[in-house]
């Protein structure tokens, strides 16, 4: 199994903390939250890591290099922003004809993963891909899924006004080895796409789904970030 750690992004909304260094790299109990990433997938056994940059990339390559998962990471540096799902097409010769992990990685996870593979592994045959999901308080805020009855995602609304559930996505995608062929071969590289709104709707009951019930926070406002940060206090 292979990983994708989307880490190209701006960190706007967290502007001041995110002035001078990106959102990849903040502390999270004093460590920066890519490093939380790594070590998450060197223990699944991921030995192939691919990490798009753009934003304070010399930073980000700086970490790497001074990791002990260097060996195992491929940088990408992306001098114009190519989105998530740009990043994917791109890319694709990195990741195609296998199973791969599709990360932000500005968020915070507090989930091994390992039953989520697992999951995935138990996928019915109709489903090429798998997402990670959780409750949230503010559904409006957040990709929000409907599933059917065998927990595949049959709708997807992308930050809309009264959605009808409060089950989020993640954006924690497991991509079987059969997606690039079956949904993507016929995108452009070195276009912009999202994941969310390109990608995702083309999966449509075909995404199985795996449900966290410990923390996934996105980082990205200040307000997110001292949450997550409290949760390492005495």
């Amino acid at each position: 199994m292979k990983a994708i750690l989307l880490a190209a992004g701006l960190g706007t909304r967290l502007r001041p903390i995110t002035n001078e260094i990106p959102k990849c790299l903040v502390p999270i109990n004093n460590k920066p939250l890519l490093a939380y990433w790594l070590e998450k997938l060197v223990e699944l056994g991921v030995e192939d890591i691919l990490i798009n940059t753009h934003y304070f990339s010399d930073k980000v390559e700086f970490f790497i290099e001074s990791s002990p998962y260097k060996e195992k990471v491929t940088l990408v540096k992306e001098n114009k922003l190519l989105g998530t799902g740009g990043t994917l097409i791109t890319n694709s010769d990195f990741w195609k004809g296998d199973d791969t992990l599709i990360i932000h990685a500005d968020n915070y996870c507090g989930d091994s993963l390992k039953a989520f593979i697992k999951t995935h592994k138990a996928r019915p045959k109709s489903c090429d891909a798998t997402v990670l999901l959780f409750e949230t308080t503010h559904p409006e805020q957040c990709g929000i899924v409907e599933l059917n009855g065998d927990n595949v995602v049959n709708a997807f609304h992308e930050k809309v006004a009264n959605p009808p559930t409060n089950l989020a996505s993640g954006a924690l995608f497991i991509f079987s080895k059969e997606v690039y062929e079956r949904y993507l071969k016929n995108f452009s590289k070195n276009h912009f796409y999202e994941l969310s709104i390109d990608i995702v709707p083309l999966l449509i009951n075909h995404l199985y789904s795996y449900k966290t019930t410990l923390p996934f926070i996105d980082i990205g406002t200040p307000s997110a970030y001292q949450y997550v940060q409290s949760q390492f206090d005495d």
